[in-house]
């Protein structure tokens, strides 16, 4: 019987001090959180507003790291190879978390298998803007000349697969019109195209684009929402143009695959307890995002529908690049 004991300690002890590494509170280090895109989008936005008090809550540094390139594959990619232990998380929209899998034939990883969801951070509308020069004033005139102008009207993006081009695209499928495409990387670079008078017109999210509205550098024509945002009163709905026109998303947080259950638990509470904070809301409101607080399981069953209705979108307008 000791002999038994004696064999049996080994075994004891080590479920203990797994059991004991496996509690230990998260997070005990720096947390890794990769911006696929450059400063200056709705994902970085949103990350920049909600990290810091993250920070302060958990005790530990989040440290923002903007990796773009290819759409935000390049990106999502490392963080999908990464360990999943809880300390390299990803920050993208729904939208184009998903979008790159119908894009892309040999994408490097899977948005549906290798990822998981966190939470949400904030809902994402996008705003049809052009370029004062332009001599459109409402979401009708604006589409009365693209017909009249097929291809002429250069739409600017933040690069394929994003939010903003799904917007893109998916507006001049509802209306019936065709504009020139141009990407860039990131929807800083976009916007300042459009600001510029490189492109004329584009379809991004509000908060990259309310404060050239407000400074009459750009011209709001129409919001994605279903109906007009406080921020923008002027701004009509396109689906007074367009009757059940809407287009939102989640600016979301996710996981490497295989992130034990009780980190991401950790994060989506504390995550939820930032959204509640008021001088959250408040700085997310001046960018027309709205904090979306939802369970890992909610944003899984939201990824997996746009997931679908997207694939159905690009194979029917034959988008596509390999």
């Amino acid at each position: 019987m000791k002999a038994l004991l004696r064999l049996a300690a080994p075994v004891v002890y080590a479920l203990c001090a797994c059991g004991t590494a496996y509690a230990q509170p998260y997070p005990t280090k720096p947390v890794r959180v990769i911006v696929p895109f450059p400063p200056g989008g709705a994902n970085d936005i949103a990350a920049r507003i909600v990290f810091p008090k993250l920070s302060e809550l958990m005790g530990q540094t989040f440290i923002l790291e903007n990796r773009s390139g290819a759409g935000g594959t390049i990106g999502s990619s490392a963080v999908a190879q990464s360990k999943p232990d809880g300390y390299t998380l990803l920050i993208q929209t729904v939208a184009s978390h998903v979008a790159n899998a119908h894009l892309y034939s040999k994408l490097p990883y899977d948005p549906l298998r290798d990822f998981v969801g966190v939470s949400p951070m904030g809902q994402v509308a996008a705003v049809l803007t052009v370029h004062p020069s332009m001599p459109t004033r409402s979401v009708k005139e604006f589409i009365d000349l693209a017909k009249k102008r097929p291809n002429d009207i250069l739409n600017g993006h933040s690069g394929i697969g994003s939010f903003t081009h799904l917007n893109g695209v998916l507006f001049q499928s509802r209306a019936g019109i065709q504009m020139t495409q141009v990407p860039f990387k990131g929807g800083g670079p976009a916007v300042i195209a459009l600001v510029g008078g490189q492109t004329q017109a584009q379809v991004a999210a509000i908060s990259e684009l309310i404060s050239f509205i407000k400074a009459n550098r750009v011209r709001g024509l129409g919001v994605t929402t279903s109906a007009r945002v406080p921020q923008l009163p002027d701004v009509p709905a396109i689906s007074d143009t367009i009757p059940g026109y809407e287009s939102v998303t989640w600016v979301s947080v996710f996981a490497p695959a295989g992130t034990p259950k009780q980190v991401l638990d950790r994060l989506n509470v504390e995550i939820a307890k930032v959204l509640k904070d008021p001088g959250t809301i408040e700085r997310l409101a001046a960018q027309t995002l709205d904090p979306a607080i939802r369970s890992a399981d909610d944003l899984d069953k939201r990824v997996r529908a746009d997931y679908d209705t997207i694939g159905t979108l690009y194979r029917k307008i034959g988008v596509k690049l390999d």
